[in-house]
């Protein structure tokens, strides 16, 4: 049975880790997934970064970021033996029921433009698609 649960580091870091590094063409890996940037980000909501277990293995993971007046997904990840079980949408649900909690009263996630099976998984999932420009600058 898949159980979901708060992230905890530094035990999590090296299997999250391992699962990004290996999710395919969706998770894109960056500074901001260094071990002192997780350490920040979990200062400001644990409470938003999940993890799927299954018989005791790290299977999937989900980050949501809250500002105070719109939420972010990133890194909604789940081992590619473990796909198809219905673990992405769990932790999309309780990440959601979360952020709906905090107030949130709308949210984003960037798909990058080669993950088509990721597209079709979050339009299902009632999320619009939506014609923006893009942009990031490393301060």
């Amino acid at each position: 049975m898949v159980r979901l649960r708060d992230f905890e580091y530094p035990g999590d870091y090296a299997a999250a880790l391992d699962l990004w590094q290996n999710a395919g063409a969706g998770v894109r890996l960056g500074p901001s997934d260094a071990p002192q940037e997780i350490e920040k980000k979990l200062q400001r909501d644990p409470d938003l970064f999940l993890v799927a277990e299954l018989d005791g293995r790290l299977v999937g993971t989900v980050i949501g970021g809250f500002d105070g007046r719109r939420g972010l997904v990133y890194h909604l990840a789940v081992t590619p033996s473990e796909r198809g079980q219905g673990i992405g949408s769990l932790l999309m649900n309780e990440l959601e029921e979360r952020l709906r909690r905090k107030g949130c009263i709308r949210c984003y996630l960037l798909v990058t433009l080669d993950n088509t099976g990721a597209m079709e998984y979050y339009e299902a999932r009632g999320w619009n698609r939506m014609q923006l420009a893009t942009y990031g600058k490393n301060l």
